[in-house]
């Protein structure tokens, strides 16, 4: 199938050329190409229009979870009739295994896994297995391992009507590829069973079930059943469609070939040894007692059970794979495929991608040391940054302030998206000295209160954001403390209260995490403009002075004694966007307008009265959480499925703060 864009918009401004390029570029084999796309000017909409351009499988990759469910909404609505899916870490809580040797601490694992994360991960390597069709929007975790692609192919049942099938081994088989037979709930991986009839729920969806009907051991039928609502029993689903042939994978992402596991188990027992002589000799008794107990331990699991507690760590011996081998990642599953790579917010995602190999390989080491792991627990790990680039065939890296590993790597093939649609240019910048800043701020907020225009102030420590809020309040401006310490909901409400004109004011220190680009803020004001320090440097203020770009009065105010090396660079960036947006503007006769974007509103749903009752009472004042989360869950699905993602974001959100009292 191929990629159909659906959207009533079509691109405009720079977005026309910018998608030229970019397509050119991929068909002329230019392997690597930056896209500096100034902020406001629809990076995702062009990145939309390309992907349909040149029909190619895609990866998106952004720095953290809340950027990739943004881009992940976008696309789905942009793609509704194709394969978008989501991969992050199926984790909402993971510490991993730890040891202090200064203080003797060994810290155990411990994870909390989403149920509905695992099932989404399950349904994005199932559709680029079986899909031309697939956008997978990823964080980072993507380049951590996970089922080797041959494997995942191989554990799968095609059932055909008329085709043999030995109900027995069926049953068994369904239970190897990690199905639980369950005749009363209902949820992804479980299966029951009725005489002939047998209901299985998939693994990688809940949104639709398969049933199969066997006589003498031939598929009679196969029923696609669809739920009538939620927590239902099995007379309450109806038959959406009749097929011929299904094909049924595995209901879990980490399902081992037990056909390596005597072979395997050979191996982990001959490293056992090697380490315990290695111990041994070193005059490490209690290393070599340590190692041989926990290794012991798990392969007695793997040989019962097929499983055992941090299996990950043998994952290079199971897999048969040799010492220091790359681990399997879900670009495995494109090989020898054209498929196109997104690097989002590059300047930010590309380091966390470079430095998680040596956080990761540091923490083992020190587990190997002291007779915790086995030496081959390292070949469990995410990919080193060589192994990323190798995996790499296409890629677009996308960012206001692109980075000189970027522009290196492709050869300096910038394209530049600058003109926004809307016409809106770049702030102005105006540098005031810091003797007397304050009482300027308060002359700043007075003219923008007559305008009825917000304003955001950033800050370089905690205590002087307390001070400079506390101060205002006492000088009649209604100000808000934006702080690490606030949880989602209430980051969101004081943004919208903000909006709303319940606020004037937001005080910060680090103003540029997602969800701040605020139309009514004509005004940034930046304290300790010329210190040094990353929220000062060149990257970080042009991300700020971003902040005031979706205003057509934005302004900026850096509070300064000298113009440093990154404040010059950052300005001039700044008038150079602004110059070829003023041209632009003239030549097509445009009219800067501040966007106008609606004020999202608690729906009055019960999912909007939880979430209410959690900002007026918190958290811990919510009584029957389980009861409040199941709710939560249903709302936000219809939300999701009627489209509206930011109704979903939010039900989303509270979800994860109830989840996570109950922990």
């Amino acid at each position: 199938m191929r990629f159909e864009l659906s959207s009533k918009n079509t691109p405009k401004a720079d977005q026309i050329i910018a998608i030229q390029q970019l397509v050119s570029n991929i068909e002329e084999g230019k392997k690597n190409q930056v896209l500096l796309g100034a902020t406001g000017t629809g990076k995702t909409f062009t990145i939309a229009n390309v992907i349909q351009k040149i029909q190619k499988k895609t990866i998106i990759i952004a720095h953290n979870k809340t950027l990739v469910g943004q881009l992940y909404s976008e696309m789905k609505e942009l793609f509704p009739n194709n394969h978008v899916e989501y991969f992050v870490s199926y984790f909402d809580f993971y510490q991993p295994e730890a040891y202090k040797p200064s203080t003797d601490t060994f810290i155990d694992k411990s994870a909390t896994s989403n149920k509905e994360i695992e099932m989404m991960r399950l349904s994005a390597l199932n559709s680029i297995s079986t899909n031309d069709d697939v956008i997978i929007v990823a964080s980072v975790a993507a380049i951590y391992s996970t089922i080797n692609p041959a494997d995942f192919l191989k554990f799968r049942i095609i059932l055909k009507v008329g085709g043999k099938i030995n109900r027995r081994e069926f049953l068994h088989k369904l239970i190897e590829f990690q199905y639980k037979r369950n005749e009363k709930e209902n949820s992804c991986g479980n299966f029951r069973v009725s005489g002939e009839m047998i209901h299985i729920f998939l693994g990688y969806t809940n949104s639709f079930s398969v049933r199969i009907f066997l006589n003498d051991d031939i598929v009679e039928q196969i029923q696609i059943m669809k739920p009538k609502q939620e927590n239902i029993d099995d007379n309450n689903f109806i038959i959406s469609s009749k097929v011929s042939i299904f094909e049924i994978p595995p209901a879990n992402e980490y399902i081992g070939n037990k056909e390596n596991f005597p072979i395997a188990i050979s191996n982990i027992k001959e490293e056992l040894q090697e380490r315990i002589t290695f111990f041994t000799q070193k005059g490490k008794l209690l290393e070599a007692q340590r190692i041989e107990e926990r290794t012991n331990q798990n392969i007695e699991m793997l040989q019962e059970l097929g499983y055992c507690n941090g299996i990950e760590n043998y994952s290079r011996q199971l897999e048969l794979r040799s010492p220091g081998s790359t681990p399997y990642t879900i670009f495995d599953y494109f090989k020898n495929q054209d498929w196109l790579l997104v690097i989002d917010e590059s300047h930010i995602t590309i380091p966390q991608i470079r430095g998680m190999y040596n956080a990761d390989k540091s923490r083992k080491e020190t587990l190997i040391e002291y007779g915790f792991r086995l030496p081959s627990s390292l070949d469990n790990r995410p990919l080193n940054f060589e192994e990323f680039e190798q995996k790499i065939k296409n890629a677009i890296y996308v960012s206001a302030t692109p980075q000189e590993w970027e522009k290196k790597k492709s050869n300096d093939i910038i394209i530049q998206q600058i003109n926004r649609p809307t016409g809106l240019l770049d702030p102005t910048i105006e540098i005031i000295k810091t003797e007397g800043q304050i009482d300027n701020l308060i002359i700043q907020l007075e003219k923008q209160i007559l305008k009825k225009e917000k304003t955001f102030i950033t800050v370089i420590t905690i205590l002087l954001a307390e001070q400079l809020s506390n101060f205002l309040h006492k000088k009649g401006f209604k100000v808000a403390y934006l702080h690490n310490e606030l949880d989602t909901l209430a980051r969101s409400k004081i943004i919208n209260d903000l909006r709303k004109g319940i606020f004037d004011a937001i005080v910060g220190i680090n103003l540029l995490k997602e969800g701040l680009d605020v139309p009514e803020v004509s005004l940034v004001c930046i304290f300790d403009a010329d210190k040094p320090g990353l929220f000062r440097n060149k990257t970080s203020l042009i991300q700020i002075i971003g902040r005031a770009a979706r205003n057509e009065n934005g302004h900026i105010i850096m509070y300064a004694d000298s113009i440093t090396l990154d404040m010059k660079e950052a300005i001039d960036e700044t008038y150079r966007r602004r110059k070829i947006q003023e041209e632009y503007n003239k030549v097509h006769n445009i009219i800067p307008k501040t966007i106008i974007k609606p004020i999202f509103e608690l729906t009055n749903n019960e999912g909007g009265k939880i979430i209410n009752e959690v900002l007026k009472k918190g958290v811990k004042g919510v009584k029957n959480k389980t009861k409040a989360i199941t709710k939560l869950r249903s709302e936000m699905k219809k939300a999701a499925n009627n489209q509206e993602y930011e109704i979903a974001a939010s039900l989303r959100d509270a979800i994860i703060e109830l989840e996570n009292n109950l922990k």
